[in-house]
């Protein structure tokens, strides 16, 4: 993935190049669970255990293979898997920023 750096002359007055809920760094973690980091700071973990092996976990039920849970990685800001599988990074960040910590379900995504 690349990367590149925004110059200040690159900015417009008043609009922030990078919003806070661009994801930095994302690590994944047993029980399928992440840990993630935004671009204002904020950091937590994402427990998707719930979602993942939930009996309507959709698009999300290939996570369930563990080589293909580890294969996350941050694309254009947002949490993502190969095969277009992404999270929406303003509601992870809502969550985490609340709580600490987002847990996703077929239901929904709770802090």
């Amino acid at each position: 993935m690349c990367s590149t750096q925004v110059s200040t002359s690159d900015r417009a007055a008043g609009l922030n190049a990078a919003p806070p809920w661009r994801v930095l760094q994302v690590q994944p973690m047993p029980g399928c669970r992440l840990s993630v980091q935004f671009q204002d700071g904020t950091s937590g973990e994402v427990d998707m255990s719930a979602l993942v092996q939930g009996d309507r976990a959709g698009i999300f039920a290939v996570l369930r293979d563990v080589a293909v849970f580890n294969a996350v990685h941050v694309e254009f800001g947002a949490v993502a898997w190969p095969g277009d599988v992404d999270l929406a990074p303003d509601a992870l960040h809502a969550a985490i920023k609340m709580n600490g910590q987002c847990v996703l379900s077929p239901d929904g995504l709770f802090g």
